[in-house]
């Protein structure tokens, strides 16, 4: 009995140890010198450390951000995982913008050498490519994929299921996925890709959506909620900050709003 009280306080002692190993990895993300004034604005309504520390993101993983855009949330990532761990940035493919996003192809088109060329900020093992065009990862070899703000463009797109299908595969068995959405409401009479136009997704969707490709849900959080968000604005969740797509008109009304209702899920590969 004294041997295994003993054995298990020497565990209890271990996962505490790496817990706050973890807390400790994203607090320095948080203060880092890659991070600015107006990253750091945008954390009070982004939770950054609490959404990290709940998705259980380790220095010591091979992650896949999708869809880095302007690189808030890369930011934060890549220096989580530079030295121990490896960043693999998968953003969306340039071809189908070219004509009529030809400066939006342009920057996409550049990513992996943009991520190549940084390696202070991504680390020297980092890679940057794009969804559905190439190798994202190898089989079996990613530890977490992490999904901010990113579905809804996936649906209204038309390629949710071929994307989530090619990352599964990418996935080490339990492995996890990790999504933040704006979240619509259950009640909305809309489809799913009419939904998505305007930014949102029903959770009961994303979850459907998610365990009909191997994705197990494992936990679900209100961290990144906003009861606030009426989800009926004039130009989607675009209206809302930071986009704030009107400009100055009720500029106030939604800065009092605050970003949008967001669901934080948290998924693991089942199958």
């Amino acid at each position: 009995m004294t041997r295994w009280l003993a054995t298990l306080g020497t565990m209890l002692l271990v996962l505490g140890g790496a817990e706050s190993a973890s807390a400790d990895a994203i607090d320095a993300a948080l203060r880092g010198k890659d991070r600015d004034a107006a990253d750091a604005a945008r954390d009070v309504y982004r939770h950054p450390r609490e959404t990290l520390a709940f998705f259980g993101i380790e220095s010591e993983m091979t992650i896949v951000e999708l869809m880095p855009g302007g690189g808030w949330y890369t930011r934060l990532l890549a220096p989580l995982v530079r030295e121990k761990g490896r960043y693999i940035g998968a953003e969306y493919d340039p071809t189908p913008y070219a004509e009529e996003y030809p400066d939006f192809a342009a920057r996409l088109s550049k990513y992996p050498d943009s991520v190549k060329a940084n390696p202070a900020l991504y680390g020297e093992n980092a890679r940057g490519t794009w969804i559905l065009r190439g190798e994202v990862a190898e089989d079996a070899s990613v530890d977490m994929i992490l999904g901010i703000r990113f579905l809804h463009n996936w649906i209204s797109g038309g390629y949710a299921e071929k994307a989530l299908t090619e990352l599964h595969r990418t996935l080490k068995p339990g492995g996890v996925f990790a999504i933040v959405q704006h979240r619509a409401g259950e009640d909305d009479p809309r489809d799913a890709v009419e939904i998505a136009k305007s930014g949102y997704v029903k959770e009961s969707y994303a979850i459907d959506l998610m365990k009909a490709h191997g994705f197990a849900l494992a936990e679900r959080s209100e961290i990144n909620a906003n009861p606030k968000d009426t989800r009926d604005h004039p130009e989607g969740v675009w209206t809302l900050p930071p986009a704030l797509r009107l400009g100055d008109e009720d500029k106030e009304k939604y800065l009092a709003i605050g970003e949008s209702d967001r669901m934080t899920l948290k998924f693991v590969k089942s199958k």
